[in-house]
This record gives C-alpha cells, structure tokens and sequence, in this order.
C-alpha cells in the first residue's frame, strides 16, 4: 500500500505525493493572487469610489474577515470529503465574486464582493492539510511551507502584475475606469481552470481517495466522520490555540502588509501607482523561498534536537520579527521603509513556515480541525490589525503597536512546548 513520501522529488510529477504538492501551491497561488488582486489598484478604486479613510478601513477589514469562519470550517470538510473536493469546490465557489467584484457599481456592492472574496483565503488550509497527508515527519515541514509559500507568493506577484495588467488594458484603448475592473477578471478565470484540473490530477492521500477507501472499509485519521469530530478533538487542545495566536501575529502581519502597503507607499511616501505596486510585491515575493526557509530550518532543528527545537524555533522567528516590524514603522523614507519591509517579511514568512512544520505534530487523530483552527488565527490577526488602524487612525502608530504586540505574542510559542512523551514518539517516527 502507498505511503507518505520521505522525500521531495521537485522536478517529479510522477507520483501522487509530488503531483499534490505542486497542485496545492498552484491552486493556492492561484486564490491568493485573487484574493489580493483588488489592493494595489486601490489607489485608483478609493478615487472612482470617492472613498473615505474608514471606508477603506472598513475594505480591508472584510477582505480576511469572512476567511476566519471558512477557514474554521474547511479543515475538518477536508477530513469528511478530503482535500481534493473540498480545493475543487472552494475554487469554483470563489471565483463568483472574483469575477463579481468587476461589476461592483458602488462602495457597498465593491464591500459586499471584496468580503466574499475572502473565502478564497481558505485555500490556505487545503494546501497544508493536503501535503500533510502526503508527506512524512522527515520532510513535512518542508512540504508544507514550501507549498504554502509559493502559494502566497501570489500575493506578491498581484500586488506587482496587478497594476501594470490595468495600464495594458488602458493602452489597448478603454478607460481606466474598465481598465480595472478587466484586470480583476482575470484571477477569476484563473480559478476557475484551476479547479478541474486540481479535480483531474489529484488524489486525497497516498492510498487513493477517502470516498473509495471508505468504501473499502478503510479508516481514514481524523473520524470516520471526519466534520463536526475532528473540529471538537481539535478545539479541545490547548496548543491549537497557543499556535493559534502566534500564526494570527505571523500571517496576520502579512496579510494586514499585503493589504494596505501600497497605498501607504502612495499616501505616505509619494510613489507611482506602479512604483508601490513594485514595493509592495517584494513583500509578498518573499514568500518564494521564506516561508519554504522556516519549513526547511525546522525540520533541520527537529533532526538535530527533537520536536521542540521547532517550538524554541517559531520564538525566535517572532521575536525578529516584531523588531523588524519596529524598523519599518519608523523609517524616515521610502528605500529605508522597503529595507526594513524585507528584513521584517523574511522574519515574518519564516515564522509562517516554522507554525505550520508544528501543526502536524499537535493532534493526528484531527489534522483538518488543527489546520482549520490555527489558520483562521491568521485571519483574526489580520482583522484585528485592520480595527486596530480604524481606531487609531494612523498606519505608522499602528505598525508600532503592532511590533510591540507580536513579540509578547512569541512567548505563546514557548508554552506550547510538547510533553517528553510525545517527543519520544515524534522522535520515533522519524527515525
């Protein structure tokens, strides 16, 4: 019978491990490049709109906010229909306001879309719980934060691509006005490609597909009726919820960042529309090999120390990356400002990887209800980022705040250390 792989084979897709772990950071570029599609064109929206500051606010706020319940409930979908339906149907489900988000004709159809849109953030969850079921202990960590890396990176590459696709548009001829809203067509079609070609060339797990193996009597982990069980098993550990704040201090930040960087290049700093875009996707570019660095250094402490090594890790990760928040807020002008963006976001995309090399550790018997959880901790961040800017009215008093607050939230990573029973077993298993 078909096993998870202990090794990663880059340039293979001959086997189902490595053909699900290209899928996943395809399709999950794919949802990220929609989902952030909107933020660097909104220096021209917040203009046709006639848009407030806290109209903005209120923007940015329902981008990620409807992530945190689908994320919650996606995971354990994935243990009930596994991820290959579950990435099928959120693909096809999300591209409707991808798409839909080009007709908005006022602020509050553009909020109504923009708040859909966020489903597609889940996409996040499906990609972990995927290469989790896919790959061994060895070599999971490095899975995981690599696919979920060159995943994110379609933000960066939205931030940057986004704006000049618009300025082709306007050149063939239509207004800037049409311009945008073709531009935002785009991702949507993506998805949808996407979605039957993840259906075509995937499959659950090592062994075949949960829906056939139940069939044939075979138990999958997570409950045989996977759903509302694996979502309380999950719930009931205390470090799902530990993890679950550091990752809201790790990819909140990001996904805040991704959200209002570049009009605060604009607004702040004076950039061109394309010159923010450019800075702002550096950002998010990062996550080409950063979030796959945390991963991959995290194994590596495992293999040398023990699962712990991966908890002491994620600390330290957190703690650079609050300073590096610090340096950001502070700086005096825009290369300082992209300087530290850089030295922060690699800190930042690190400790995105270091989270999810822990999650498969935390509770196996409910893989989904732990990748659920703890991602939609992301979210909660990002939300609480963008209420935070509301209130203070003041993006480099917010970044300060922010700073300050992930490295006290690093400290959750120390107290989710493991028991040395389950070091020994985790210790085992890799052997």
């Amino acid at each position: 019978m078909a096993s998870k792989a202990t090794s990663i084979k880059l340039f293979s897709i001959s086997t189902p491990q490595m053909r699900a772990f290209h899928l996943t950071w395809m399709a999950f570029f794919v949802c990220f490049f929609a989902w952030f599609a909107c933020a660097p064109l909104m220096p021209v929206i917040k203009g046709e709109f006639g848009l407030t500051p806290g109209q903005i606010a209120n923007i940015n706020i329902a981008a990620v906010a409807v992530t945190i319940l689908v994320r919650l409930i996606v995971g354990p979908l994935c243990d009930h229909f596994g991820p290959r339906k579950a990435y099928t149907g959120l693909l096809l489900l999300g591209s409707i306001p991808v798409i839909g988000v080009a007709f908005a004709q006022s602020y509050e159809s553009f909020l109504f879309f923009r708040l859909a849109i966020g489903a597609a953030g889940a996409s996040f969850v499906i990609t972990q719980y995927h290469t989790s079921v896919m790959f061994g202990p060895k070599v999971v960590g490095t899975a995981n934060a690599a696919a979920a890396g060159w995943g994110n990176a379609g933000g960066g590459v939205a931030q940057a691509l986004m704006p000049l696709l618009m300025t082709a548009m306007i050149m063939l001829g239509v207004s800037e006005g049409f311009g945008w809203r073709a531009a935002l067509i785009v991702p949507g079609v993506l998805m949808i490609i996407m979605a039957f070609v993840y259906y075509r060339y995937t499959q659950d797990c090592p062994q075949g597909n949960f829906s056939d193996l139940r069939a044939a009597g075979v138990t999958i982990k997570g409950g045989k009726k996977g759903g509302w069980d694996s979502f309380k098993l999950a719930a009931a550990n205390y470090r799902v919820w530990l993890l679950f704040i550091t990752y809201g201090a790790c990819f909140g930040i990001e996904i805040f960042i991704h959200n209002i960087a570049a009009i605060y290049y604009v607004d702040h700093f004076k950039l061109t529309l394309a010159q923010a875009g450019m800075a702002a996707g550096s950002f998010g570019l990062l996550a080409l090999f950063a979030r796959a660095l945390g991963g991959w250094v995290s194994d590596k402490f495992a293999a040398k120390g023990n699962l712990n090594s991966r908890v002491t890790l994620l600390f330290v990760l957190m703690l650079g990356e609050g300073a590096g928040l610090l340096m950001f807020a502070h700086a005096g002008n825009a290369m300082l400002a992209i300087g530290a963006m850089l030295v922060f976001g690699l800190f930042t995309h690190m400790a995105c990887g270091a989270t999810y090399a822990v999650v498969p550790f935390v509770d196996k018997r409910a893989l989904g209800g732990v990748a659920g959880i703890i991602g939609a901790g992301g979210n909660v961040g990002a939300v609480a980022a963008g209420f935070l800017m509301k209130g203070t009215g003041d993006v480099q008093q917010t970044l300060s705040i922010l700073g300050v607050l992930v490295a006290i939230s690093a400290l959750c990573a120390l107290a989710a250390r493991f028991s040395a029973d389950t070091v020994e077993q985790s210790a085992i298993a890799t052997a």
